[in-house]
């Protein structure tokens, strides 16, 4: 699309996604950069409003062959668009692993398609539908996403080319019902062209053929379709194409009114089973949009909404058949297969079919015996007929089979608990799996259930409810009835009552209006061991769960670990939220925390034992690949039936970590409930290397804190000493200098009692370090000088090389640099030696500051870029902000104003996304001197 704004757009702003991407701003056109930064710009347009995660987004721009350092050069990309929209009101934000960019959606030409086509299907009169479509149809203006040439792209252009043949098929029909046979011939015959086989577009042309008194051409088309069926594809016209033939032939009158292919048919019978449409009903906007574009179809239509009990399957499929009754005059059919029902077995489906011939007014004498019969009987009566088939509460496909049409011409509407694979690989059925609501759906329920002058007037309270209940329609519909049937109660008591009780506010007498109950009547689909998995997956540390943690926590092979997860994915308790990770809605993991209460103490306590042993043993081997030369420490063997992770270079180790680190929190907590004090004490050891190039320091300060705790009840005066000593590390890290400095010293008092040289030497480094975070530099190196003569006298080169490097630094800032180089250039060498890399990046990114602070710009910046390539390397991006920002001022004392305004906004971006607010804030003043000097 070329950009130009359409008539109607509300917004200043108009952005092309359906061609060669534009943005313009009154008219004007926004400079957006080269074309890839322009292919950023359109994935993100695409998913306006929702976060691409990063790797997501790297994917769809890059394909298989991403750049060097992918995410740093999308950091750029992203980085530029803003400057590049700042004025435009569209904004791109860095949310949980991802990117989102907020815009009006109608100021999007693909997402104002859709919404205009929507309006359209939805509108019920044909005039006003065609207007929507036109508008709709002029917004393309060429090849989508022309910017990209990816999988992900080649696949989105195919899926959006089959939206606008299906909108240019709805127009046609709605164009022939207001008399405009004349307008699109000539633009049905060139598509008739592109596809002679397309039944729908065929019958399209005959109708306008006939129409425009071309009786003779109708028939030699239909003669040509049928020729062209047979020969390519061995088949005869559909029904619906033969009875417009016959009609044409026999010069129907009704031909002449306004009617859309393919025509009606008539029933002596038609049944209206459909219950009572479920009122209020809230939100569902997308997937009411993804039924009425598949019920377009001239197909048979099977849809599956699946979901977990109380999430609103039959309250969305009963809610869309009734606003879409026009559809189906043919009659609607309705069966409660009872696939989850608590006090009967499942629907046996010759019952439910016996009912659909006793609806569709078949006479008992003209019935079968045999049920294999009966069913051919109800496929022959739906046959040809346009009708709705809604068949709730599934609880498998073989219950399903017997009751499905044979005509193209019906819908089948299925809910299930269950995911109904074979429905979707046997059948073709389309799957529409429900989510929870959002806050704003979950706020109109309220208001519409409670009445808006209650919400508003407890406005906090709604907003806890809402958090509590976290979209879940049952339990929003049971605090709802609550507050109808007690209106004195304020919605704050009813806030109250969710956060103290939990689940059990959520129970009734009456199974229907408990969520606990609902739940449970999900256990029959699954075996005693996949439930037990469930009940244990409500008590394992940390807000999701892979397989190979499961696998520990069960305490099964991964491979029927694999099989129960998918049960419990398949009847929606569970979900795979990323390939191989489990997660659970938060009442559902209430619910199954409540039942591993049903299992014997042992069994819990040994499953737990088991998940935080993996989580302790795989940390501890990523601890050991990120910093080799740390010197190691004994953990007990690993719990039985459990296997850590294995990790095979630092990479993985860093992924592993960066995947699992609130899991790893979460399993300290558990350690220390339930008193295993070494595992407590032995995380935090473990977590040390990846809380510092992370920058977690808060996190930090909260592990050692309980690892102090633990080591009160070890044996081993060591343990007190590192905790101590770390914990007054993390304090200086989020600037308490008192506490640090408290911590600290009691470090040291207790190495000197134990006569411990190793540790004496430790806890003089960090109180150098955290000395000369309070800028006290000449204490620090009296320190770093202590800690490097012990060093020394242990003989160990590296724990030397990076005592020296730290008198190096404590010099540096007092101005001593001859005495600085002197030791950093010993350091590096130490360092470079003995193979320790992460060493040798601090030591080079000292001699940086070192080389600036004496004028050498040139080296300094040489020695900063190796640094910024190794802390890199190591992942290290607390370290990368922070080089990256001293570079940028090497940079700018040459004069080389754009790589030290590229540093800086790289260093921005960091410092923003580990909120470092004030580092982040001093960047942006730096960028700003800069740009006034230009």
């Amino acid at each position: 699309m070329t950009g130009e704004r359409e008539q109607g757009t509300p917004a200043d702003v108009a952005a092309a996604v359906l061609g060669t991407l534009d943005v313009r701003l009154s008219g004007a056109p926004v400079p957006l950069g080269h074309a890839r930064q322009k292919a950023v710009l359109a994935v993100l347009l695409f998913d306006v409003n929702r976060v691409v995660p990063a790797e997501g987004l790297i994917d769809r721009v890059w394909g298989g062959h991403p750049p060097a350092r992918a995410r740093s050069v999308l950091r750029t990309y992203v980085s530029n668009l803003r400057r590049a929209l700042a004025r435009t009101g569209i904004t791109i934000t860095w949310r949980d692993h991802g990117y989102a960019l907020t815009a009006d959606p109608d100021s999007v030409d693909l997402h104002r398609f859709r919404r205009l086509l929507a309006e359209a299907r939805g509108s019920g009169e044909p005039r006003r539908a065609l207007e929507l479509a036109d508008e709709a149809l002029a917004l393309w203006r060429g090849e989508p996403l022309a910017e990209l040439d990816t999988p992900w792209a080649r696949s989105v252009r195919d899926s959006l080319r089959q939206e606008r043949t299906a909108a240019q098929a709805d127009r046609t029909d709605w164009a022939l019902d207001r008399g405009r046979h004349a307008d699109v011939l000539p633009e049905l015959t060139a598509r008739t062209a592109e596809d002679p086989l397309d039944e729908r577009l065929a019958g399209q042309v005959m109708l306008a053929l006939y129409r425009s008194g071309r009786q003779a051409d109708a028939l030699e088309h239909y003669q040509r379709t049928r020729r062209r069926l047979a020969e390519e594809l061995g088949t005869d016209p559909c029904p619906a194409l033969q009875r417009l033939h016959q009609r044409i032939l026999t010069a129907d009158p009704a031909l002449t009114a306004a009617v859309r292919f393919p025509g009606e048919t008539g029933s002596a019978s038609v049944p209206r089973q459909l219950p009572a449409a479920p009122t209020p009903f809230i939100g569902r906007e997308g997937e009411l949009a993804r039924l009425d574009a598949a019920s377009d179809a001239q197909t048979l239509v099977i849809f599956a909404i699946g979901g977990a009990g109380g999430i609103g399957k039959t309250w969305l499929a009963l809610h869309w058949a009734h606003r879409r009754l026009d559809r189906f005059p043919d009659g609607q059919l309705f069966a409660d297969l009872r696939g989850f029902s608590p006090d009967s077995e499942p629907m046996n489906p010759a019952v439910a079919v016996r009912g659909f011939l006793d609806a569709l007014g078949v006479a008992d004498n003209r019935i079968p015996v045999d049920p294999h019969a009966q069913a051919a009987l109800f496929r022959s009566l739906v046959a040809d007929r346009r009708m709705l088939i809604m068949l709730d509460n599934a609880a498998d496909t073989s219950q399903l089979t017997p009751l499905l049409p044979g005509s193209r011409t019906c819908t089948v509407l299925v809910t299930s608990r269950s995911r109904l694979s074979g429905l979707v690989i046997g059948h073709g059925a389309r799957q529409l799996s429900l989510d929870v609501l959002t806050e704003a759906e979950a706020r109109a329920l309220l208001v519409n259930r409670v009445g808006a002058d209650r919400v508003h007037a407890e406005p906090e309270a709604v907003d806890e409810i809402i958090r509590l209940c976290g979209g879940f329609p049952l339990a929003l519909s049971i605090v709802a009835a609550h507050a109808q049937t007690h209106p004195h109660t304020s919605l704050t008591a009813a806030a109250a009552e969710l956060r103290g009780l939990g689940l059990d506010a959520l129970d009734d007498d009456d199974p229907a209006a408990s969520l606990p109950t609902v739940l449970s009547w999900s256990r029959r689909a699954l075996t005693t061991e996949q439930w037990t998995v469930f009940a244990l997956l409500g008590i394992a540390p940390g807000p999701d769960i892979s397989l190979a943690a499961a696998a520990a926590l069960a305490g099964l092979s991964a491979r029927r670990t694999r099989t129960a997860l998918r049960a419990l994915r398949d009847a929606f308790l569970i979900e795979e939220h990323l390939p191989g990770r489990y997660t659970m809605h938060d009442l559902v993991r209430a619910y199954a925390a409540s039942t591993a209460h049903d299992l014997p103490e042992p069994v819990r306590q040994a499953a737990l034992a088991r998940v935080v042993d993996f989580y302790l043993h795989t940390c501890y081997a990523a601890e050991r690949l990120l910093s080799p030369h740390r010197q190691p420490i004994d953990l007990a063997p690993i719990a039985a039936n459990a296997q850590p992770h294995p990790l095979p270079d630092h990479p993985a180790a860093l992924a592993w970590l960066q995947r699992e680190h609130p899991h790893l929190l979460a399993a300290q907590h558990t350690a220390l409930a339930h008193h295993r004090y070494p595992v407590v004490w032995q995380l935090a050891w473990a977590l040390t290397s990846f809380h510092g190039r992370r920058g977690h320091h808060h996190d930090a300060l909260a592990v050692w804190r309980a690892a102090l705790e633990a080591a009160n009840h070890l044996p081993d005066l060591v343990n007190h000493v590192v905790a101590h000593r770390r914990l007054g590390f993390a304090h200086a890290w989020v600037g308490e200098a008192e506490e640090a400095t408290w911590h600290l010293r009691q470090a040291l008092v207790l190495a000197e009692h134990q006569q411990d040289s190793v540790q004496q030497a430790a806890v003089h480094r960090d109180l150098a370090w955290a000395w000369a975070r309070r800028g006290e530099n000449r204490r620090a190196l009296e320190h770093a000088q202590r800690a490097l003569d012990v060093y020394r006298a242990l003989d160990n080169p590296v724990w030397e090389a990076d005592a020296l490097n730290a008198v190096g630094w404590c010099a540096a800032r007092l101005g001593e640099y001859d005495t600085a180089r002197a030791h950093c250039q010993a350091a590096l060498r130490l360092h470079r030696r003995h193979h320790d890399h992460n060493g040798e990046a601090h030591t080079l990114d000292s001699l940086g500051y070192i080389d600036h602070h004496t004028g050498r710009h040139a080296q300094a910046v040489d020695h900063y870029q190796q640094a910024l390539a190794q802390h890199r390397a190591s992942g290290h991006t607390y370290e990368v902000a922070d080089t990256l920002d001293r570079l940028g001022h090497a940079h700018a004392a040459l004069g080389q104003h754009d790589p030290a305004r590229a540093g800086w906004r790289e260093a921005l971006e960091l410092y923003r996304e580990q909120q470092r607010d004030e580092d982040a804030a001093r960047v942006r003043r730096q960028l700003d001197d800069l740009d006034a000097r230009d």
